[in-house]
């Protein structure tokens, strides 16, 4: 296997595990050791692309011009360039988006049928949808994201149930430990890490019983409310009986940033084990997958 094979693959392991900043970091020392390479410009192009961000796009623009410079009928980098210029917008960036044409053109070329031309072609439906579609498709992001949410919640209240944080984080540290590729495992026992610590144990609680806690909020909220008209306090609608709500969207928020941070020091260990280092730390400890240049 070559130096650029090695890097080719530490850069798609870093990709699906959603490690952005790894990418990156991954194919410039890739570049900077093995010289200019299509394939290593293609994931650095597609790491900045995929941020979605104005500054991420024109790093990625620079990254597939400099890898078609090398390879011009490279496919990966004839989609991911062509998608980056569908949806650039045509007043801030015109020359950008008109490119989309004649990359697409020159895709078609080369290979018709192959996947980066059936996923460019998705690109192309996606960026003429209309509005209705557009709402449909949001609303579908919406329910999968709430999904993945409730999925999360769920491991973790069945990490937890019957068991104590110790107990939990030991199991959970014996489970990751014995699938060392299992991204999920490794997630789920730094997150029972943090919530293992001091003053998390109202957390543990909240996650242990979200749905039931989010129920009664709802009841409360809807009775508080009652009331307060019933009795005159308030006329029409008032604030005071989403109050309930409070301390379930902080639990929400702290349990969401605490998954974050765990599903950081899962990429980062990741890039660490790549590279043949090892990275120390905690699912509370400081970043140590920074980007410094994002």
């Amino acid at each position: 296997m070559t130096t650029t094979d090695v890097y080719n693959e530490r850069c798609e392991q870093l990709f699906l595990a959603g490690g952005l900043a790894g990418v990156r970091r991954t194919a410039t020392q890739g570049l900077d050791e093995a010289g200019p390479h299509a394939d290593l410009y293609c994931w650095l192009a597609v790491a900045h692309a995929s941020e979605d961000d104005d500054d991420h796009d024109t790093e990625a623009e620079r990254a597939f011009r400099r890898g078609l410079a090398l390879d011009a009928d490279h496919l990966g980098l004839l989609a991911g360039y062509a998608e980056l210029c569908l949806r650039s917008d045509s007043f801030d960036y015109p020359g950008r988006a008109a490119r989309a044409a004649e990359l697409t053109r020159r895709l078609e070329e080369l290979a018709p049928d192959s996947a980066e031309n059936a996923q460019l072609r998705a690109a192309h439906r996606w960026a003429g949808r209309g509005y209705w579609q557009d709402l449909r498709m949001s609303a579908a992001e919406t329910a999968v994201k709430r999904r993945e949410r409730e999925t999360r919640s769920d491991e973790i209240a069945q990490a937890l149930k019957g068991r104590g944080p110790g107990e939990a984080r030991a199991e959970a540290r014996a489970a990751a430990a014995a699938r060392p590729d299992d991204r999920r495992a490794a997630v789920l026992a730094d997150t029972l890490e943090a919530l293992s610590g001091p003053g998390t144990g109202w957390l543990r609680w909240a996650a242990r019983h979200r749905a039931e806690a989010w129920a009664v909020s709802f009841a409360l909220s809807a009775l508080t409310s009652l009331l307060l008209r019933t009795t005159g306090v308030v006329h029409g609608f008032g604030p005071w009986g989403l109050l309930w709500m409070a301390p379930m969207l902080l639990a929400d928020a702290r349990l969401t940033s605490v998954r974050k941070e765990a599903e950081r020091l899962a990429v980062a260990r990741l890039e660490a084990r790549l590279s043949g280092s090892e990275v120390a730390g905690s699912a509370t400890g400081p970043a140590t997958n920074a980007d410094p240049g994002a």
